[in-house]
C-alpha cells in the first residue's frame, strides 16, 4: 500500500522552486525567448524540442495548458531540471507515447516533482524496471489516467488535439505509440512517437487531417518509419528529429534525410542543435536552437 507524505511533497516542491529561482538567474542559455515573445507570452505557443540525446522529450508551453510529451532516457536525469529551468510548475498532461525507456525513461521523476493533472499511455505494457516505476508514480501521484484511441478529440486549452494512434493494442511497442496533431492558431505539429511505416499507412488510410507545418521525424528519423506517402500527407515546411550525435542506431539515417532534401522540407535535429524551441502565435513560426540562437522564420506577424 502506497502513503502519500504530503508534508514531503511540500518541502519538495518548496526547494524545487528555490532551485528554480536560481536556474533564471545563473543558468546560460535559458533566455531563448525573443523580447517580443517574452512580452506577448500569453498568446504565444512553444514547443520545446528538447535535447535528451538518443531519446524524446518535447514540452508544449501554451497560454492555458502544459504539456510534455514523453521524458528522456533512463539513464540520463536532464528533464526535471530542463522543466524547472523553462518556468514549468505544473503539468496539465503527461505523454507517454510507448513504453520504451528512452521515452519513458523520467517520467517517474517528473511526476514526482511536478504536480500532474491527467497521465496518457498507450496502454502497451513492457517487462522492464523503468516501466515499472512509472506505473508505481502514476499510482503515487494525484494524476487521472486515460488510454485514447484513434479518432478522439480533445481540447486542451487554447490548443486542439487530435488523436491518430493508435487503434488497437498489438502488443508491438513501436506501432502502439500515441501520435497526435496539435493545432494552436492556424499552426499544427504532429507526433507519432516511434511508430513505423504499417502504422503510418493506416493514419493515411483513415482519412483523419494529418497536414502540419511541423513534423516531429517518426522513430528518430529512422528509414522504419517517414514514408515518402506519409511525408507528402503531412505536408511539413519543418521537420524535427531527436537523436544523439553518432548514436548507435545511425538515426537519422541517410535516407530518410536526403527524402527531406529532396521534398524541400527544412529539417533539423537535436544532434547538430541542441534543445529546438519551436515558437508560434498561431500564425507565424519562429524557431530558435540552445547552440545556435535563431534559426528559421517564416509566416505572418
Amino acid at each position: 500500500m502506497l502513503v502519500k507524505d504530503n508534508g514531503r511533497k511540500i518541502r519538495l516542491r518548496l526547494f524545487l522552486l528555490l532551485v528554480f529561482i536560481a536556474v533564471i538567474f545563473f543558468m546560460p542559455g535559458c533566455h531563448l525567448l525573443s523580447e517580443e515573445m517574452q512580452e506577448n507570452y500569453p498568446e504565444f505557443l512553444e514547443v520545446h524540442f528538447i535535447d535528451v540525446g538518443q531519446g524524446d522529450a518535447s514540452l508544449l508551453r501554451g497560454p492555458d495548458f502544459t504539456i510534455l510529451i514523453d521524458a528522456g532516457r533512463h539513464d540520463r536525469d536532464d528533464v526535471v531540471p530542463y522543466l524547472i529551468a523553462a518556468g514549468v510548475f505544473e503539468i496539465d498532461l503527461l505523454i507517454g507515447t510507448h513504453p520504451h525507456a528512452d521515452h519513458i525513461g523520467q517520467f517517474d521523476k517528473v511526476l514526482q516533482a511536478f504536480p500532474v493533472k491527467e497521465v496518457w499511455m498507450s496502454g502497451d505494457v513492457h517487462t522492464t524496471r523503468t516501466f515499472e516505476r512509472v506505473l508505481d508514480a502514476i499510482l503515487a501521484s494525484e494524476a487521472s489516467y486515460y488510454e485514447p484511441e484513434r479518432g478522439e478529440q480533445f481540447r486542451i486549452g487554447s490548443l486542439d488535439v487530435l488523436i491518430l494512434n493508435p487503434s488497437e493494442q498489438t502488443g508491438r511497442l513501436n506501432d502502439g505509440s500515441i501520435s497526435l496533431r496539435a493545432q494552436f492558431g492556424e499552426v499544427s505539429f504532429l507526433f507519432t512517437g516511434d511508430a513505423e511505416e504499417s502504422k503510418e499507412t493506416e493514419m493515411l488510410e483513415s482519412g483523419l487531417l494529418l497536414e502540419s507545418e511541423v513534423f516531429q521525424l517518426g522513430h528518430h528519423g529512422s528509414s522504419t518509419s517517414n514514408t515518402k506517402e506519409f511525408l507528402e500527407a503531412v505536408n511539413p515546411g519543418v521537420a524535427i528529429y531527436s537523436a544523439e550525435q553518432d548514436n548507435p542506431y545511425g538515426h537519422p539515417h541517410t535516407e530518410i534525410i536526403e527524402r527531406l532534401k529532396k521534398m524541400d522540407i527544412t529539417v533539423f535535429g537535436t544532434d547538430q542543435y541542441g534543445t529546438i524551441i519551436v515558437q508560434t502565435n498561431g500564425h507565424s513560426v519562429k524557431i530558435v536552437s540552445e547552440d545556435r540562437g535563431e534559426i528559421y522564420e517564416y509566416g505572418k506577424k
